[in-house]
């Protein structure tokens, strides 16, 4: 309950710091608020402030961001500045599009760490483990925003294999999802790297030995599950990351997501598109972080009989 009320906390705040972008933006808040409801352009002052009071824009602040936040929570939003639609009719296919790219990436990192990082573990310090190691460091240097536009050059642009943009069939998820997976890959590999070498030396592993259990049956059931527990608290903060990371990716990529609908938004200063994109995005990496943060507490007892004495 404690975790619950601390992951809703959090989307309560992070909620009202969105909700006073208005106030700490260029212009006219009032004006500003006032957009999303009419046209306000050829109004004269004293229907502004008419309006104003109307819709409660002189109340306090406290008072404001409640109303505000009921019509959210009811799917009101807001109305775009710009296209004139409802943004909710904007926001929800947008963050179903970079869900499907963030957790396709992530599923991509996750099979491939896991592999990478328990032949490392299991070939520590031979050929492999320096091979897998030295690419992995290699890989966190290098962001996204420089990768993305190599691999359009080499793969779309030279050798005309893959799609350079649109997220609209399997060969156009392949370079955004690489892209966003490879610095995942480089952590997760060292991660599960190193739980499975505190894995091998654990005295569960060597009582297993000891009984005569085989090495491919001791790694199948008592390493790699064990060594695998600090890989998954990484991947609910790297889904919350992945979802906010993906704004160049999906810009490059011309990827209709929530990434590109928020820099849209702010590029042509929509505030109500931009306040509903990110507070659904903060949203969604809330509560992902927290399921993977209950699920790393019922796999690992240490974790709950730690939290249970705290």
């Amino acid at each position: 309950m404690r975790r619950v009320l601390g992951l809703g906390a959090a989307v309560l705040l992070s909620s009202f710091a969105v909700f006073l972008v208005p106030f700490v933006s260029p212009g006219d808040p009032v004006r500003s608020m006032l957009r999303a409801r009419m046209d306000v352009g050829a109004m004269d002052e004293a229907t502004v402030q008419a309006y104003a009071e109307q819709f409660g824009l002189y109340d306090p602040l406290l008072l404001q961001f409640g109303r505000w936040l009921g019509r959210f929570f009811r799917g009101d939003m807001g109305i775009s500045y710009i296209s004139g639609t409802p943004v909710a009719d904007l926001v929800l296919p947008a963050i179903g599009v970079t869900l499907s790219l963030a957790g396709t990436a992530l599923l991509v990192a996750v099979l491939v760490s896991i592999m990478l990082g328990v032949v490392a573990a299991v070939r520590a310090e031979g050929w492999p483990d320096r091979v897998i190691t030295s690419a992995t460091h290699a890989l966190i240097a290098i962001p996204e925003y420089a990768l993305a536009p190599l691999l359009v050059l080499l793969f779309a642009v030279r050798l005309s294999w893959l799609p350079s943009a649109g997220f609209d069939s399997p060969a156009s998820m392949v370079l955004p999802v690489l892209v966003l997976s490879l610095r995942p890959i480089s952590f997760f590999t060292i991660a599960v790297r190193s739980g499975i070498l505190q894995a091998l030396d654990s005295e569960h592993v060597l009582a297993a030995r000891a009984r005569g259990l085989g090495a491919t049956r001791t790694l199948v059931r008592h390493v790699i599950p064990h060594g695998l527990l600090p890989l998954w608290t990484m991947v609910g903060v790297w889904f919350a990351g992945l979802l906010g990371g993906s704004v160049i990716v999906e810009v490059i990529f011309a990827i209709p997501g929530m990434g590109r609908l928020i820099f849209d938004a702010i590029v042509d200063a929509d505030i109500p598109v931009a306040q509903g994109g990110v507070v659904v995005a903060v949203a969604c990496a809330v509560l992902a972080t927290g399921i993977i943060d209950l699920l790393h507490r019922r796999s690992d007892p240490r974790v709950r009989i730690g939290a249970s004495r705290g």
